[in-house]
């Protein structure tokens, strides 16, 4: 097997989690679109850059990380365990890991206070782009 570096194998792996989510979202019967119809709800965590960089990355990071997700699923799996099933949760858990996921697959990881453009996983955008050119003109 080729060496592969860490950002690719996260990014892989993250590929494989937008996957199993849909698997999960058509296995309990909700309807794959819910998947897209909720995928941008999430962003709305970007509009902490409003207000500046450090509210910025932390309002990001805290709706980008697996953990809020991670326990709205347990307590939809807790609930329908119960008897008492809250479909809404569990579609809004699985479509939040999608995002995620997705986003991460894509090259969008979590953010550092350097701007938004730098994220664990590297540069984005335009920041990208600049060091690619800077890196080639060494």
């Amino acid at each position: 097997m080729p060496d592969m570096k860490p950002v690719t194998t996260q990014r892989i792996e993250s590929a494989a989690v937008a996957v199993l989510a849909v698997v999960v979202t058509i296995a309990a019967g909700y309807a794959w679109w819910w998947l897209l119809a909720l995928f941008l709800l999430f962003d709305l965590s970007m509009l902490g850059y409003l207000r500046g960089p450090h509210l910025g990355a932390a309002c990001y990071n805290l709706v980008h990380s697996y953990t809020l997700p991670a326990l709205l699923g347990a307590v939809a799996v807790a609930a329908a365990a119960a008897g008492e099933p809250i479909d809404w949760l569990g579609i809004l858990a699985v479509a939040w890991v999608f995002h995620i996921a997705l986003d991460r697959a894509l090259g969008y990881g979590l953010k550092t206070t350097e701007g938004f453009e730098h994220t664990h996983l590297g540069l984005i955008g335009q920041a990208r782009r600049a060091h690619r050119v800077t890196t080639r003109e060494r």
